[in-house]
């Protein structure tokens, strides 16, 4: 007997996944998140299930961790205390960025001031060409001499200098000497190591923001691998990255960035496997929990990756999945503008002290309390009724707000859903419609523990006719983690003209890529069965500023040969062209900017046994009360266990589905089916708008 376990820690809620790997059984449950110290939460909750269902912690073999502590550090600004060292002349190239403003709209916004305030940025005297020849060699003595006069609150230092992805030399002179320093021991982050690519402000940013964290994820990696093991001695411990997909504590410790969108790249790894058990192969998912709601864009069960976006405000260049995230969560705060309009979020009640319906001293009204007073949430409680709910004081919350618009308390909490529910339709429309992808030609899939609750108001409004709602809604990044691979991303960046007598040189460097590959492969002790590399190159017409991806090869094993001729990686480029702006020119010459290869090491996992039995016609009604789903009023609504529910089984509108970890609103009209895998499938009345 063995288990495999998942790990969200979110914001309010952490949730647990876990696979019995000799039945296929799993067992999921949520656990209030310790903010202070998330490992405490993770470590409280294992033990509960333990105790509830059986689950022998000393059998476990495998821990998958989604974590927010990184994002957290960097919105907090509670990192570390960085050095930056530099080449002569580029200390303030952090401030000066890209010249562009935050926000196109706001002249009074500006950029956050940079991590390492400008005393702290030192420079070198050193440079290396553009094409990796070294023009003047590091001046050693004086890096000694500047290593002396670091002040002694500095814990971590960023080495990035010019063109250094080309020639990593002197970056790695200068790690030996800091890491050489007798008295004095610093977290050390070089950009050839964090970032090896071009574009140096980009370069410099993701560079010191590894710096920043790295003293906070190692004191955080190092308390929860104490205590698991202690409970979990034969587990392996896996951290998901933003890209989607496990690294080790060991290189989370050394690159802490990856994980800046952790959880949310597992929810998306989870509602990929989830629309297979479906069968959609094309889904926009909405992820809504206690602070946020985060939606993504999946088409042939793949999610697209960017290699740029912005983090707390700063410039991060890795592998992401291409997220969108909005402040709209269950525990947004209604409050009112200057303008005297009423708005929801981004502002959260969080865990602590929560929505005021959650007694716990929380006094202003959020989306949740506006859920219990029209109905929609149990006043029985969260999590199978282990967490009380108090209508009483989500109506006192919520009376000002009522008393300000002139309306009713339960009009006030319509209103207050209205305006969450266009937040999140506004940020869907950013990976859909502004990509040229039409939502209607989609299922929504909503998860997290509010997303199921505010989906069909979503799908209405984006013309969409079905809602996919998972098994687990609550616990979809949970289950991501389970089934993640281990994963690692490798890139060269080599200016290359795509012109016959090239080949050569890029298959060259795709060797390259392979041979460290190879490398990773036997540190992590990746059997050759379980190896899998995917091959990417980023290219653009000569004279453009950016590069679009381009797919070249995948499989589990690949050798540079694999790189095609000139004339058949341009017709791969036209197509992408073509894809994304509906044309391309053939007569335009191309050129390669970067060389990617992905590595990941597959898991042998069993699917998930989803219900046990397959019924038809109506489920039983367990209880009956009054709930909103439209503005004129309530309506009596039948109220179903989820857990009652077998495939097969069919709900005719007005319902309200209940279960451990979601609640999902069967509107008048609407139709919902259980699908073989235990998926939701809502079909919406298309009479209604």
């Amino acid at each position: 007997m063995s288990w495999t376990i998942g790990v969200d820690v979110g914001g309010t809620f952490t949730d647990f996944f876990v696979l019995d790997d000799a039945s296929h059984k799993i067992h999921v449950a949520k656990w209030p998140s310790t903010p202070a110290d998330p490992a405490q939460a993770i470590l409280q909750g294992l033990r509960k299930m333990s105790r509830q269902f059986g689950v022998v912690l000393e059998q476990a073999r495998h821990l998958s961790h989604g974590t927010t502590v990184g994002t957290n550090a960097l919105i907090q600004r509670k990192g570390g205390r960085p050095l930056l060292i530099t080449t002569r002349g580029f200390r303030d190239l952090l401030e000066i960025g890209r010249q562009t403003r935050p926000h196109m709209y706001d002249l009074n916004k500006d950029n956050p001031p940079p991590l390492v305030p400008r005393r702290r940025r030192l420079e070198v005297h050193e440079r290396i060409n553009a094409d990796g020849t070294v023009l003047q060699d590091i001046d050693r003595e004086q890096v000694e001499d500047l290593l002396d006069s670091i002040d002694d609150d500095v814990d971590c230092v960023a080495v990035c200098f010019l063109f250094s992805f080309v020639n990593k030399k002197h970056e790695r002179a200068v790690a030996e000497m800091i890491q050489n320093k007798a008295d004095r021991r610093f977290h050390v982050s070089i950009s050839s190591e964090v970032q090896p690519e071009f574009r140096e402000y980009e370069r410099f940013s993701t560079t010191v923001l590894n710096a920043y964290l790295q003293p906070v994820m190692a004191h955080y990696l190092e308390n929860l691998e104490q205590g698991v093991l202690k409970a979990l001695p034969r587990a392996r411990l896996g951290i998901n990255q933003s890209a989607g997909g496990l690294m080790s504590a060991r290189r989370a410790r050394s690159f802490p960035v990856r994980t800046a969108l952790s959880g949310p790249a597992a929810g998306v790894v989870g509602a990929v496997y989830v629309a297979r058990s479906a069968r959609r192969a094309n889904v926009i998912t909405l992820d809504m929990g206690g602070t946020s709601a985060d939606v993504a864009l999946v088409r042939d069960y793949r999610a697209d990756v960017a290699y740029e976006r912005q983090v707390a405000g700063f410039s991060v260049r890795l592998p992401m999945v291409d997220i969108e995230t909005v402040g709209a969560g269950g525990g947004s705060i209604a409050w009112f503008d200057r303008d005297g309009l009423l708005k929801v979020g981004p502002a959260s009640a969080g865990a602590e002290p929560g929505p005021a319906c959650y007694n716990r001293g929380g006094e202003r009204p959020t989306v949740t309390d506006a859920n219990l007073i029209l109905g929609r949430l149990s006043p029985g409680g969260l999590i199978g009724g282990e967490m009380e709910l108090s209508m009483a004081l989500a109506r006192q919350a919520m009376e000002p707000i009522a008393a300000e618009l002139g309306s009713s308390i339960e009009h006030a909490a319509w209103g207050v859903l209205g305006i969450v529910v266009s937040n999140m339709v506004r940020t869907i429309r950013t990976v859909s419609v502004e990509r040229g992808h039409d939502p209607k030609g989609f299922s929504l899939m909503p998860f997290g523990g509010a997303g199921p609750l505010h989906a069909r108001d979503v799908a209405v409004s984006l013309g969409m006719e079905e809602i996919v709602v998972p098994l687990s809604p609550g616990i979809v990044c949970a289950q991501g983690l389970i089934v993640s691979d281990l994963k690692e991303d490798f890139v060269i960046s080599h200016r290359t003209l795509v012109e016959k007598g090239e080949e050569k040189s890029c298959r060259s460097i795709v060797e390259e890529l392979l041979g460290l590959a190879n490398e990773w492969f036997k540190s992590e002790q990746i059997d050759p069965d379980r190896r899998h590399l995917e091959l990417r190159l980023d290219a653009r017409y000569v004279g453009q500023n950016f590069e679009l991806e381009v797919g070249i090869a995948r499989g589990g094993t690949l050798d540079p040969e694999c790189m095609p001729d000139s004339e058949r990686l341009k017709e791969l480029f036209f197509e992408a062209h073509e894809t994304s702006y509906g044309y391309f020119n053939p007569d335009d010459e191309v050129e390669v900017i970067n060389f990617r290869l992905t590595a990941r090491a597959g898991r042998t996992l069993e699917s998930p046994s989803g219900p046990s039995a397959s019924r038809s016609g109506q489920p039983q009604v367990a209880a009956v009360r009054e709930v909103w789903f439209e503005d004129g009023g309530p309506v009596e609504t039948g109220i179903v266990d989820r857990g009652q529910l077998q495939p097969g089984h069919e709900i005719t509108g007005p319902a309200i589905i209940e279960q451990l970890d979601t609640t999902t609103p069967v509107y008048p009209g609407d139709r919902a089916e259980v699908d073989k895998a235990g998926n939701l499938i809502i079909r919406i009345d298309g009479n209604q708008e």
